[in-house]
């Protein structure tokens, strides 16, 4: 299993919809995308065996990944959805305020901006209270952390893991409850916590600094802001922003239990439990 299947506890969560062990989640035949990207659903870089199976998020991202020649692209939707369809909020409560998330770095690229600058464009901007959630990266920077500690509220849903190690199985879970909470989610660049968001039932904004990472394609950044207008803006029409995302997610492909165990290869896992 290639270690970035275990990023934010992915495969916990299709774990435990399969009804197999979310503690310990079998092997994964191929390569489960692991965040919103506009290429072919892997992350920049990322080593690739010719062949093996690659399992993303939306039909758009499948196309993508075939004119890039990774022709064993198969639609599961995103995690994020299976863990939404295990726990639907039954008993909405009400919603305040924003969660905004920082563009953000990782451990080979750092993200340039003036923070500062951000946090008051945002405080002008934000009808109610904000809550700042901050990447494991950028909430561990204390120079960083501090300047959002001085604007509000400040979180982080935990740290995404790393080649098996120190994953959080409850960082996906603890996003959901946060978005829940909101009646906004809101960030300087289109990301998977802005879709997670609208798909949650945040309004969704994307605005401000869009900063950069470290040798970024700016070309590419350009193209985003360019293709998805209905996810960009302080406020964009919700109804249009909802369908964008929930397209980009992969919401009318999500597999049963069974299906997703035999496009996962964990059908026999599922068998042993059984006979156990």
């Amino acid at each position: 299993m290639h270690h970035a299947n275990h990023f934010y506890g992915h495969a916990h969560v299709l774990a435990a919809y399969c009804g197999l062990d979310s503690a310990d989640p079998p092997r994964i035949e191929g390569y489960l995308q692991h965040g919103w990207n506009v290429a072919d659903g892997l992350g920049g870089g990322t080593p690739y065996v010719s062949g093996r199976p690659i399992f993303v998020w939306s039909e758009q991202t499948r196309r993508r990944a075939w004119s890039m020649g990774r022709r064993q692209a198969t639609v599961t939707g995103a995690p994020f959805l299976y863990l939404m369809a295990m726990r639907p909020d039954v008993q909405p409560q009400p919603r305040e305020g924003t969660l905004w998330y920082p563009f953000h770095g990782w451990e080979h690229q750092r993200v340039h901006g003036d923070h500062r600058r951000l946090i008051d464009e945002i405080r002008a901007t934000e009808p109610g209270p904000v809550t700042f959630c901050l990447y494991w990266h950028e909430y561990r920077d204390q120079r960083i952390r501090a300047a959002y500690e001085a604007a509000g509220r400040v979180i982080c849903h935990g740290y995404r893991g790393m080649r098996w190690r120190d994953t959080d199985p409850e960082f996906l879970p603890r996003q959901l409850a946060e978005l829940r909470r909101h009646r906004r989610v809101a960030s300087n660049r289109l990301s998977s916590a802005v879709l997670y968001g609208a798909a949650a039932g945040c309004a969704p904004a994307v605005y401000g600094d869009p900063m950069r990472l470290s040798g970024e394609d700016h070309a590419t950044a350009a193209r985003i802001r360019r293709q998805w207008p209905e996810l960009h803006g302080v406020a964009p029409d919700p109804a249009a922003a909802a369908a964008s995302a929930a397209a980009e997610l992969g919401a009318d492909s999500l597999a049963g239990p069974a299906e997703l165990r035999a496009i996962l290869g964990w059908h026999a896992h599922h068998l042993a439990g059984a006979a156990s």
